[in-house]
């Protein structure tokens, strides 16, 4: 398979990935219904998903030095598929709980793994578009999963929706075998690639922004449709302004795509973090309609703007050792956002929508100011 095709499967998977991993934000409410279970309960679900995805990236990137990038990927996407299935028919809130932090820990191969495919592939001088292509992929996932989820649920059940990516997972781990196994020659052990890495300065410091970036745009993402939800509008209306999300993420990542052979990353880092300071004030000033969707506009141009950048920064900070490093990078990105759906699991469930949105701010200033110096510095080294 030529690279087009190649990136165009690694797209489908990412959408994949992401399809799932978003669609659950939607369906929280609905979920705590259906099994008469408290919504603070209910949001563990969710924490416990990104929990998992975030430690597992680290095991894939082990693996897939070990099986191949390509048969890593494949064992990933059918266990999410078995899961997935699971997931759709658990009959209490303990079994969905259990089935979806193994389906999360599965689609955790997706992402990182389709990058180090790239970056064994791919050379670093136009490796940006590719990534960037991914991250449409999955901008895509996201924008599809939180309206279609929410309406497939209160249409039928949120059962059919989480189905939905278990049959797309399952279909996924048979079309990966179309992939060409990169030859990477002798791949570092998974201790010395480790040490490598976290010796490495700048390597150290992309994993902290990883961590920030993961709280700030992941993590409190998740409670825009719940936040929309509890104050009076139905799953499919607030599925619909979160999508404002995905789809400003893939309209902005097209222009990162071109702007990326002009300007430079710290520039585009920098504004992504303007975007997303920008989002948290109207969240936290009007938790409503107008007030989330701009935020989920304007929190879709800082994820285009901002994680193309840090990933494509990854790839290259430590590159004998680059399947560590970007395991490691989306390890800290989901343990952050897990982090963030834990502490914003509490201040949601009681209705501190000012508090929460008001928080996720605080912690977006230091991470652009610290983003974009350490990129430009990085470009000048």
């Amino acid at each position: 398979m030529d690279e087009r095709g190649a990136v165009r499967l690694l797209s489908i998977s990412t959408f994949t990935s992401n399809f799932d991993r978003f669609m659950v934000a939607a369906l929280l409410v609905l979920i705590a219904r259906d099994l008469d279970e408290p919504l603070v309960a209910v949001t563990w679900v969710a924490t416990a998903y990104f929990l998992a995805y975030g430690l597992m990236q680290l095991v894939w990137g082990v693996l897939s030095d070990r099986l191949g990038r390509v048969r890593t990927m494949r064992l990933a996407m059918s266990v999410a598929g078995m899961t997935g299935v699971l997931s759709a028919l658990s009959p209490t809130l303990e079994v969905l709980l259990v089935s979806r932090t193994v389906a999360g820990a599965a689609f955790a191969a997706a992402v990182p793994t389709a990058m180090v495919y790239l970056g064994d592939t791919v050379p670093v001088e136009r490796r940006q578009g590719p990534v960037t292509d991914l991250m449409t992929g999955g901008a895509v996932g996201m924008a599809v999963s939180t309206i279609s989820a929410a309406a497939v649920a209160e249409l039928t059940s949120w059962r059919v929706a989480m189905a939905s990516t278990a049959v797309l997972a399952l279909a996924l781990g048979w079309r990966l075998r179309l992939l060409t196994e990169p030859e990477g020659g002798q791949r570092p052990r998974p201790l010395p690639a480790l040490t490598a890495v976290l010796r490495a300065p700048w390597a150290r410091l992309v994993l902290g922004l990883a961590f920030l970036e993961g709280m700030v745009v992941l993590g409190f993402l998740t409670f825009f449709p719940t936040t929309l939800q509890q104050v009076g509008h139905s799953a499919t209306v607030a599925g619909a302004v979160t999508t404002a999300f995905g789809l400003s993420t893939i309209v902005f990542a097209s222009l990162v795509k071109r702007l990326s052979r002009t300007v430079s990353p710290a520039r585009l880092i920098g504004s992504g973090a303007v975007c997303a300071a920008a989002a948290f004030v109207a969240a936290a000033s009007d938790p409503d309609l107008v007030g989330i969707l701009v935020a989920s506009l304007l929190l879709g141009a800082a994820r285009a703007l901002m994680h193309s950048s840090l990933q494509t920064w990854v790839t290259d900070v430590v590159p004998h050792a680059r399947a560590m490093a970007v395991s490691l990078f989306a390890t800290v990105l989901f343990t952050g956002t897990s982090a963030a759906a834990g502490i914003g699991g509490v201040l949601v469930a009681a209705g501190r929508h000012t508090e929460l949105y008001l928080l996720a701010l605080v912690l977006a200033v230091p991470l652009g100011v610290v983003a974009t110096w350490g990129r430009s510095r990085y470009g000048r080294r």
